[in-house]
């Protein structure tokens, strides 16, 4: 199916030259265009084309400006519909108040038209993001009813082969997750943003069973569209937390813990939403927690902050991730494995290979229990740096 996109601007002769420039993607049908010359003529077109996906709107037009367009796109409730507005250079007040009224982007006029077929090629990406994450929602709702069903697609949700890239020898990666129920609320995750960059993501939300899973699946999926396009982890968590707020319950929220590692030279970018700090495996054979930098839960409160800190490895040093299961694990006289514990165990096995690591910590956390029901989720994730000298 063409994308299809509506144009808004009162400007007689945009139509041909949209038409001209994007000729060849209207001609293969990878694209569809529909034109409108204010708001009040964009509304009624919507409606005539609801599988409308783009809307590019000038600000200044007659009987509907760009603005207040904006504010009635918002009521259509339709996370996969974008808009990109157009505006005078150097007008950044009206710039500003249509980005706050939840315009995904900006071009100035004149029309650069390969800046705004950049600029059409990135928001059809993120689309595309959005649908998949909403799809993965849609695929968790339909199967609330059938437990055993929901646990094997949130499985298959999260990385499970390992190693995940054994073209990168800078880094080795290794995680599980062991839900307290059938299906869980935890999550991790780790990707490539580009050749340059790998994204490590943890979280866990709050509660358990479906209504967790379905906020779970949701919750790693927005995170991951919105990494691939915002380059700072405080950002990411800012606008996650954002996109979040409407669409969680009242009881429900997420912690997250989100960090960018280069592996040409260890350094890391991170931010944490409200999550356990990471404990780092240092090269001198200590273990201590990161900074605790970023900000509060997410999914509870909209328009906060969250802040980015940087941190560095050296080669052999391993970052472990977890949520509250591990520490919180409990035996039969109320006793938690606390992290004081845990400390001492990664101090013991730090190195041991990634997943014997981490089999270790399991076999620990099942001795300290002796017999008590996992009372919530448990999820590690460990990468351990190896330098860029692993790659000669």
């Amino acid at each position: 199916m063409p994308i299809k996109m509506l144009v808004v601007d009162d400007e007689p002769d945009l139509e041909s030259l949209i038409r001209q420039k994007f000729r060849k993607q209207i001609r293969e049908g990878e694209y569809q265009f529909v034109f409108a010359q204010n708001g009040v003529d964009a509304l009624a077109k919507m409606s005539e084309h609801p599988d409308t996906t783009l809307i590019l709107s000038d600000i200044n037009m007659p009987e509907m400006d760009g603005l207040t367009l904006l504010t009635k796109l918002n009521e259509l409730n339709n996370p996969a519909l974008k808009s990109v507005i157009v505006s005078a250079y150097g007008d950044m007040e009206n710039i500003r108040t249509a980005m706050n009224r939840g315009a995904f982007d900006f071009i100035t006029k004149p029309i650069d038209f390969q800046d705004l077929e950049v600029t059409i090629d990135k928001t059809i990406r993120h689309i595309e993001l959005i649908r998949r994450s909403l799809e993965e929602h849609d695929i968790l709702t339909s199967v609330q009813r059938d437990l055993s069903i929901a646990a094997r697609i949130q499985q298959s949700i999260l990385p499970s082969i390992f190693p995940p890239f054994p073209h990168r020898p800078e880094f080795d990666i290794y995680a599980t997750m062991q839900p307290a129920k059938e299906v869980g609320g935890d999550f991790y995750d780790f990707f490539l943003i580009d050749d340059s960059r790998l994204g490590l993501v943890i979280g866990d939300v709050s509660g358990k069973g479906i209504p967790a899973a379905i906020f779970m699946a949701q919750s790693r999926s927005v995170l991951k569209a919105i990494a691939l396009q915002v380059p700072r982890p405080g950002d990411v968590l800012t606008t996650v937390n954002n996109m979040l707020v409407p669409e969680s319950d009242e009881a429900v929220f997420v912690t997250v813990f989100y960090g960018i590692l280069d592996p040409s030279t260890g350094s890391m970018t991170y931010s944490i939403g409200g999550h356990n700090p990471p404990f780092l495996l240092r090269q001198d054979g200590s273990v201590g927690f990161l900074e605790h930098v970023g900000g509060s839960i997410i999914g509870k409160i909209s328009h906060l902050s969250y802040d980015t800190a940087t941190v560095t490895l050296k080669p052999g040093e391993t970052l472990f991730l977890y949520t509250d299961g591990v520490p919180e694990a409990a035996n039969k006289d109320k006793a938690m494995y606390d992290e004081s514990r845990l400390k001492s165990s990664l101090e013991k096995y730090r190195n041991l290979p990634l997943k014997d690591l981490l089999q270790s910590i399991q076999t620990e956390l099942k001795e300290f229990a002796n017999g008590e029901p996992q009372s919530d989720d448990i999820t590690m994730l460990a990468v351990r740096y190896k330098g860029n000298d692993a790659t000669n």
